[in-house]
């Protein structure tokens, strides 16, 4: 194949707060001549992920920071375009952690064949992907069941959205929280969610004692802060909590903790935190559950698309102003 020049989006500083585009630069390279036992990539899709954030900066934590002048990565789904290895043929659909650039090089361990039945691609990168993974394993966590009354924080988010779903699926009954009318309306309309609330139109305790009198059951945290405060508040005695997320203290450099934490004791609740990567050995199991549910109609993959890896930027940092309605993705051209 003729050189192959690819764009690429690399960290150029760690951001102070709320990233912004000067933390970033796109540049150019030329990939090196393909050898045996290698694949040739070009990504179709590439996903953008509230934890990212936690890699852009020198803090430790449970995977390494971004290296600043180097490409960011990130899960992404792409066509192979040519390839010397016997595990792969020219024309496979793969999933990968090469995201943030148009073409790649890699060895076959680390590339995913994924179906080329299921439409569009994207969907690799949400409901099928690490997204909707993460969600169904929250639920698994902590042995979601039939009757359980299950509240979710940041519901109109990629996995919120999922893990909604796949609780009424097994008989839950759902309520979740969103930063809008429009995502309120959506998680009732398309999501089958219960009860869905704005965050942001009254205070959260005041909306969740009025719409669960009787308390809830399971708490799957994709938010923390104030959220997090009020479902201790309203959790039941033995409740549980799914620790998944904290995306309104991701931009700061301290994180509050709730004001009543001692709930945890006098409530005798259990708080488990979850990272999809420790789950990876059950992921035929994910995709044969979930992927049945999307197949048959009964699971609904959102997104928020848009094109270009000159847009993947400014995609990222909508995540944090709320301009997504369940997986935001780019395409690439």
């Amino acid at each position: 194949m003729t050189d192959v020049i690819s764009r690429e989006v690399l960290l150029v500083s760690y951001p102070n707060g709320l990233p912004n585009a000067d933390n970033f630069a796109i540049a150019q390279t030329k990939l090196e001549p393909l050898q045996d036992g290698q694949v040739l990539v070009h990504n179709l899709y590439m996903s953008v992920d509230p934890y990212m954030r936690g890699r852009m900066s020198d803090r430790k934590s449970y995977v390494p920071p971004f290296e600043l002048g180097k490409p960011l990565n990130g899960g992404a789904v792409g066509e192979v375009l040519e390839s010397r290895a016997k595990e792969f043929n020219q024309g496979d659909i793969v999933t990968s952690n090469f995201g943030w650039r148009e073409y790649f090089i890699a060895a076959p361990k680390e590339l995913h064949l994924v179906s080329q039945e299921v439409q569009p691609f994207s969907v690799y990168l949400g409901a099928l992907g690490m997204t909707g993974m993460t969600a169904w394993v929250g639920l698994n966590l902590v042995n979601v069941k039939a009757d359980d009354v299950v509240c979710i924080s940041g519901a109109a988010g990629a996995v919120g959205s999922v893990a909604g779903q796949l609780a009424k699926l097994r008989g839950c009954r759902t309520i979740g929280s969103a930063g809008s009318m429009e995502k309120v309306k959506f998680l009732r309309e398309e999501c089958g969610f219960d009860i869905a609330f704005d965050y942001k139109a009254a205070p959260i305790l005041e909306q969740l004692n009025r719409e669960v009198p009787d308390g809830i059951d399971v708490y799957f945290d994709n938010v923390g802060g104030e959220m997090l405060e009020a479902a201790l508040s309203v959790l039941k005695v033995h409740g549980r909590i799914i620790a998944c997320g904290g995306i309104s203290g991701y931009n700061q450099e301290k994180q509050p903790g709730p004001s009543n934490l001692f709930n945890m004791i006098t409530k005798r609740l259990t708080m488990k935190g979850l990272i999809v990567s420790d789950w990876l050995a059950h992921q035929q199991e994910f995709e044969q559950e979930v992927g049945k549910y999307f197949r048959d109609g009964k699971l609904k993959n959102k997104e928020t698309v848009v094109v270009g890896i000159d847009q993947a930027v400014s995609a990222f940092i909508g995540l944090f102003e709320g301009k997504n309605v369940g997986k935001m993705v780019v395409k690439l051209d």
